[in-house]
């Protein structure tokens, strides 16, 4: 594998990073590392690189919790000289959570004796069968007497029996307040209690009813497989990723999870920049319900919780089929441990019906089908599921696809107590509207750096004597001068373009790369409403910034118990210029969650996508160079021959479908995938 300087830390680096710490300021007993990772070098250290060889110093950034203190501490650390470069308190902000915290707090607070008397008194007494699931705190739901303190507010499950879904089993009006420091008890909030209605919340199939199981119609599936009997037609070396004409990096880091660099195009043999760097900044989740089981459940999935800390090792289902390479990460514990998640990235081709195609009036046709780069990962936070694709295309256009599935949070009801923030989605159980938004990070360089982002919109021309049937539209492109925020605007088709204003295709235009929109969602929050003031990203569709390698976060890097976006909203208060330079454009998109009672008890995959789309950026079809598909395609052809030789894709995944399990299928893949680890 080639080493390159955007590779994500080992866990020999993590273990040395940890350790400087430790001999320096003496970070151990009584701390915990909410996160270490890797300071990614500036884009001329990485330029540098790659036209010399030579690298950059490898950097790793920390952040530590001083547990007794409750103090936040930032440090930087050379994993070249061993050396502790900086070292600083941030006043008044809290880390974000750590999964050994949610872990700790469900084991503390199941045993205290408090907790035990309380669920006893709902009738509650086989503790195994007892979840607890610890959430953190925005600023405006804090109770006075614990402002200062590290906390968590816990929701309580149970379930009806062993390996059954905790989420079917809420243990409605009973919260637990504690202090994530020192694992104490601080509040038993018991408001009211419900008798508990006879509800299926079952998925697993042997849990389901018989009665259920035994209704179902459905015919069984034959076989689907994706055979490439000649292998994958992408190559990866180390975390470079090439196909067709596609080239790029795929990084990993403890909050973003999966991000992707150094995103190129090679045509006609010139390698042109599209993205310096994709990723996800922040995931916004604020439920819509005012009772007092939901008012404070508002998530900030990224900052908070971190979505490479909540990645899922894809050797647990079937989550991809055919000639499948996959990438394992490494990541820390609060001890500052390193641990291996195998089979985190899923990397694979697709068909995708067709490409182009054109019927000609003699009887002539040309027909191209589309194959795609998929680069994946999935995530579990709590009760829901994100699956996350980036796609490439033979044509120049990238897609990024999100599936939000797992399980609704629900509440019980009273019999006839009104639910007007919910659905109902089983007897006396609803489950409360809310709302994903995801904020896309995205360095965009066409063909280079010096980047101006238009607004792109379609006009309507008044019926006028050029005009006379009304007819004519026109396209208005306006740049963005200035840093701020724009708004998705049906009535006009309002896109935004990243323009390269120094490069000019062959027909005399400038290239560009389009964002189309999709999921844009407004945030349906009162100005003043606690929720959109910590997360003032939510409020616009669009931001644009220049490329500043200190503004990652676009509500604040520290959004654990926050009040204010320290963010975005800040950072454009300088009025900074963005004609012709380094921008970023950030992207806020979602999914605006109204239930349904056929998302109970599990949620098929509710699907939102963007598109990054070529402008000009071509001088005509860059996929016309895609070969014809084999004969295999035509009426009365066996599929590659396969039909004769059945078992042939024994070494491949195999399922019937893409999104469901087979009778074959474990927990594991059924035959052993190759791997690049």
């Amino acid at each position: 594998m080639s080493f390159h300087p955007l590779d994500p830390l080992t866990g020999p680096e993590f273990t040395k990073a940890a350790a400087v710490l430790a001999r320096e300021h003496g970070v151990g007993a009584g701390w915990r590392f909410a996160s270490i990772e890797l300071l990614e070098p500036a884009k001329a250290a990485i330029a540098e690189f790659e036209a010399t060889g030579v690298a950059p110093e490898r950097r790793a950034r920390l952040v530590v919790l001083h547990r007794a203190q409750n103090h936040t501490w930032v440090a930087v650390v050379s994993l070249h000289t061993d050396a502790l470069l900086e070292w600083g308190q941030v006043v008044g902000v809290q880390a974000n959570f750590t999964v050994d915290e949610w872990e700790e707090a469900d084991a503390a607070l199941r045993a205290h004796p408090e907790v035990v008397a309380a669920l006893a008194k709902r009738g509650i007494d086989d503790l195994e069968n007892v979840f607890i699931d610890t959430w953190t705190y925005g600023d405006a739901v804090i109770p006075d007497v614990y402002r200062g303190l590290r906390l968590g507010w816990a929701d309580v499950w149970v379930r009806s029996g062993a390996g059954a879904n905790p989420y079917a089993g809420p243990v409605s009006g009973l919260h637990f307040v504690i202090d994530v420091n020192t694992m104490n008890l601080l509040e038993i909030e018991d408001t009211f209690a419900v008798d508990p209605p006879s509800v299926m919340g079952e998925y697993v199939p042997h849990l389901v009813p018989e009665r259920i199981r035994t209704a179902s119609t459905r015919p069984p599936l034959k076989p689907l497989d994706i055979v490439q009997p000649e292998g994958p037609s992408f190559s990866v070396d180390g975390n470079l990723v090439q196909w067709q004409n596609w080239s790029l990096r795929v990084g990993f880091n403890y909050r973003e999870g999966m991000t992707l660099h150094r995103v190129t195009y090679t045509d006609a043999g010139r390698e042109r920049p599209i993205a310096n760097r994709l990723s996800f900044a922040e995931m916004v989740v604020p439920y819509r319900d005012p009772s007092v089981d939901h008012f404070r459940r508002t998530a900030f999935d990224i900052g908070e919780w971190g979505l490479g800390f909540m990645t899922t090792s894809l050797e647990l289902g079937c989550d991809c089929l055919g000639e499948i390479r996959y990438l394992d990460a490494v990541l820390h514990n609060s001890a500052g441990e390193p641990y291996s998640i195998p089979n985190a990235f899923c990397i694979h081709e697709e068909d995708n019906a067709v490409l182009w195609k054109h019927v000609d009036h003699d009887g002539g046709a040309e027909v191209r089908r589309m194959r795609r780069l998929v680069v994946s990962f999935h995530v579990t936070v709590a009760n829901y599921e994100y699956l996350v694709y980036w796609r490439f295309y033979q044509d120049g256009n990238i897609e990024c696809e999100v599936r939000a599935t797992g399980i609704m949070v629900v509440t019980h009801l009273e019999p006839g107590q009104p639910h007007p923030n919910g659905t109902l989605v089983d007897e006396r159980t609803y489950a409360p509207f809310h709302q994903h938004f995801i904020v896309a990070r995205m360095d965009l360089d066409i063909d280079g750096p010096a980047n101006t982002v238009y607004r792109s919109e379609t006009r309507i021309e008044p019926i006028d004597a050029a005009n006379p049937l009304g007819l004519a539209l026109t396209q208005q492109n306006t740049p963005i001068e200035t840093e701020g925020f724009d708004d998705f605007d049906w009535n006009t088709q309002r896109a935004w373009k990243v323009v390269n204003e120094q490069t000019l295709n062959g027909l005399g235009t400038p290239v560009s790369y389009k964002l189309v929109p999709g999921g844009a969602i407004p945030s349906f929050f009162h100005p003043e409403a606690p929720a959109l003031t910590r997360a003032q990203v939510i409020g616009h569709t669009v931001w644009v910034t220049p490329n500043d390698d200190a503004q990652r976060w676009p509500c604040g890097e520290f959004v654990n118990q926050s009040g204010v976006d320290h963010g975005l909203p800040e950072w454009i208060q300088a009025g900074r210029a963005v004609r012709d330079t380094d921008v970023v454009l950030w992207y806020t998109f979602g999914i605006h969650h109204i239930t349904r009672p056929e998302e109970w008890p599990v949620m098929p995959a509710d699907i939102v996508s963007f598109w990054l789309k070529p402008v000009g950026f071509f001088d005509r079809n860059p996929s016309l160079d895609v070969e014809p598909s084999a004969a295999h395609c035509a009426p009365g052809m066996e599929h590659g021959g396969m039909a004769d030789h059945p078992h042939e894709h024994s070494s491949h995944e195999h399922s019937t479908d893409e999104h469901s399990t087979d009778e074959h299928s474990t927990d594991a893949p059924a035959t052993e995938p190759r791997r690049t680890a």
